[in-house]
């Protein structure tokens, strides 16, 4: 069995590659990062680090690596079993043209094999988004063919992966939790067997939850404890007044999640406090500037800011901590991040407002952008 793992950084390396190869599958990663490559190639092998009240190691070998964009790995694709991303939504228009053309390869060698692509990423329906990126590339023919032969099941992933260095480059520190589930009705064939990978039948219910709990409580602690001068989330989280925010701001978009998805309330808030648990883990320095960074993508309609409020709104229900954290994500300063300085400079120019109803996709004259308005001068005295 053969896995191309898109995407050789620490996710990859860490999380998604680290499981494939632990269910025993040949790991080819396949990224742009000439360096990368090389030491992938060179090595073979890298460990991961488990950093976490309960720390080990977990050595994977017999790796190799291509670059993402060559002949080579459309070549790779021809004989692989499950293809994997971790690159990134933005990133995911770039890897499409490979795998298109890697099907096409495949089909013109009679290879009948179900292949199965599942893009790992934060964010909503991803492979759902290569996959209509990859068949906009293909010839009808070869699209006919890939719907029959090509699953492209989406998922929801969740495990912190900081940039920590370590002595060996290729080495990465993880925490010890994490969540892979995957839409058991998309896959091509026989649902693979990984230890590690959940199928479930209700995908969106797994994509919120995650999206509504660790994306936003991450997102609520890096905004506003960068505005208290914190640099790291658990900083954050050791800052009581902050730590009361940020747990309040994720139990409201719990409630709305409870309502919408029918969850069980008292589970629903114990996993709330479990995901609280894990930004205090004291072997992980995850940055804010990191947490932090696209915060125009995290102010989008269908992210972890916009959308839990705007569930709690629906349902009637509370939703005045989720405004300060879209209130501090409009504050974000980081000169190293195009976003960041995209979104500064079009509130300088254009005015709050104008600032507001362009990247939330809230339209202009709506209440909420007065309250979000609000809540952008309430977070300057936290």
């Amino acid at each position: 069995m053969k896995a191309i793992q898109f995407g050789a950084g620490n996710i990859g390396r860490g999380f998604i590659g680290a499981v494939l190869s632990q269910a025993g599958y040949e790991l080819v990663f396949a990224d742009v990062v000439e360096e990368l490559l090389n030491q992938i190639n060179t090595r073979k092998e890298y460990v991961v680090h488990v950093s976490d009240h309960n720390s080990y190691d977990i050595a994977v070998k017999g790796v190799r690596a291509v670059n993402s964009s060559s002949a080579e790995a459309e070549k790779e694709i021809v004989d692989a079993d499950i293809i994997t991303t971790a690159v990134g939504l933005r990133i995911l228009k770039f890897v499409a043209p490979t795998v298109a053309k890697g099907l096409v390869a495949r089909k013109a060698e009679g290879v009948e094999k179900p292949l199965n692509i599942i893009a790992c990423e934060n964010g909503l329906r991803a492979t759902s988004q290569l996959k209509q990126l990859v068949f906009a590339q293909l010839d009808p023919d070869i699209a006919q063919w890939a719907e029959k032969h090509v699953g492209f099941p989406d998922a929801a992933v969740d495990r912190i992966v900081p940039p920590v260095r370590c002595e060996v480059p290729l080495d990465v520190a993880v925490e010890e939790y994490f969540e892979w589930d995957v839409e058991r009705s998309s896959f091509a064939g026989p649902v693979p067997q990984i230890n590690g990978m959940t199928p479930v039948d209700n995908l969106l219910a797994y994509v919120e939850r995650k999206l509504f709990t660790l994306n936003t409580g991450h997102a609520t602690a890096a905004y506003l404890g960068k505005m208290k001068g914190l640099t790291t989330i658990g900083e954050c989280v050791a800052d009581p007044g902050l730590l009361a925010i940020v747990k309040e701001a994720m139990q409201q978009s719990g409630e709305g999640l409870v309502r919408k998805f029918g969850f069980d309330h008292d589970a629903h808030f114990a996993y709330i406090d479990k995901i609280l648990g894990r930004f205090s883990n004291p072997f992980l320095r995850d940055e804010c500037d990191r947490v932090g960074r696209e915060p125009l993508r995290k102010l989008a309609p269908n992210d972890r800011l916009i959308l839990p409020m705007m569930t709690a709104k629906g349902f009637g229900l509370p939703y005045d901590k989720l405004l300060l954290a879209i209130g501090g994500a409009l504050h974000f300063d980081n000169p190293q991040d195009p976003q960041s300085v995209e979104m500064l400079s079009s509130i300088k120019d254009a005015g709050l407002e104008a600032t507001i109803v362009k990247y939330t996709g809230i339209p202009a004259g709506d209440p909420l952008v007065a309250q979000i308005e609000d809540a952008y001068k309430k977070v300057e005295s936290i």
